[in-house]
């Protein structure tokens, strides 16, 4: 039937694709064009080619997606796994202070006197010392370990103890006494294996309380852990002034601990000391937390040792 003002009217296509359970409606309203034999009908395309292109468009997508995945997956494996790692390496031995005497070290507090708490000699090293440190590294240790503290006259004594009474004969703090003075104590004098019956050491310590200069230039060769004892900027400054003369090889063969002040202020007059410092490791675990599963490594920790107990 002609509509009676002429115009042609375009009514509802109802199309379903067999390959699915879809129903689709094509709306295509009443248009009004002018009547012509040469003007060309619209060509829809066909409703299956539709749906396969949007299909396969989807199927690439997912395709992009998941091997963007799996790549992302892979950069963090390749940072993160220990495959490729050095292997050849193996445990270190650190002699603590040398080859000193041994004491039930479940009993030790900061503050306890470890002299008068020994086991029966075993030998007649004692701690601290350049014969402590030889014979040490010449049964095999990599490290040796010491403790500095600063003397009255500016430079650093190898000793432990914050109290020279605790094992030498002498009273008081290792800084109200010069170096001279303190090489003529004996470091032996308080040593007992059975609470003051005996002194199996007395008067055979007299003069070996070593500076760290002397341990420096007899072990060019060896790594040595410097602890500074109560190390303060003070400390390190005096420090400092025994690190800056060693070459670089034999400056890369020190690692130094103690407090945070002191080791950062190392690290301000050289970035590629290596130090053991609690408050530089919690600066940057933030950064590394973030970041470290990319294999990145914060500035902050490079040269940094870390000591697992």
């Amino acid at each position: 039937m002609e509509p009676a003002d002429g115009a042609s009217l375009a009514y509802v296509a109802l199309g379903a694709a067999a390959s699915v359970r879809i129903r689709v409606h094509l709306i295509v309203g009443f248009c009004h064009f002018a009547p012509s034999a040469n003007s060309p009908v619209p060509e829809i395309p066909p409703l299956a080619d539709a749906i396969d292109k949007a299909t396969s468009n989807m199927i690439r997508k997912r395709w992009i997606i998941l091997g963007c995945m799996c790549a992302l997956v892979l950069f963090v494996w390749i940072n993160n796994t220990n495959l490729f790692a050095d292997r050849s390496g193996t445990y270190k031995v650190l002699a603590h202070r040398g080859l000193a005497q041994t004491f039930d070290v479940s009993q030790v507090e900061w503050n306890t006197n470890t002299a008068k708490m020994i086991y029966e000699p075993e030998h007649g090293f004692l701690e601290n010392t350049l014969d402590s440190m030889a014979i040490s590294f010449e049964y095999g240790a990599d490290i040796v370990e010491l403790d500095v503290q600063l003397t009255k006259d500016g430079q650093l004594a190898v000793f432990h103890d914050y109290d020279l009474s605790m094992r030498t004969d002498a009273a008081g703090s290792p800084s109200e006494y010069t170096m001279d003075e303190l090489r003529k104590l004996d470091i032996g004098y308080g040593y007992t294996a059975d609470e003051g019956q005996t002194y199996p050491f007395r008067g055979k310590g007299i003069g070996l309380m070593p500076e760290l200069w002397e341990v420096l230039e007899a072990f060019p060769d060896k790594n040595l852990l410097i602890h500074m004892k109560h190390g303060n900027v003070e400390t390190a400054k005096a420090l400092w002034t025994y690190l800056e003369r060693l070459t670089p090889e034999h400056k890369a063969q020190i690692t130094v601990y103690g407090n945070d002040e002191g080791l950062i202020y190392l690290r301000e007059r050289c970035e590629t000391i290596r130090v053991l410092s609690t408050k530089i490791l919690k600066k940057a675990l933030l950064h590394y937390v973030l970041f470290g599963w990319t294999g990145y490594i914060p500035k902050a920790i490079h040269n940094m040792e870390i000591h697992i107990p």
